[in-house]
């Protein structure tokens, strides 16, 4: 998974869960997962959505 791809689901993750702030991170953790298996490492989807976040 590329880091384009990641960003752009977690961005839809984002939208979908309606999430703001780090404080959602969970939220966002919980739809973007199944999205995401087995095509990326957690910790690096754990980032990418930190970052996501961080700009929120």
């Amino acid at each position: 998974l590329s880091d384009e791809e990641l960003a752009a689901l977690v961005e839809e993750a984002v939208a979908e869960s309606g999430a703001t702030g780090p404080q959602a991170m969970g939220q966002v953790m919980k739809v973007v997962n199944p999205k995401v298996a087995g095509r990326a490492e957690g910790g690096r989807v754990a980032q990418a959505v930190r970052a996501r976040l961080a700009s929120s």
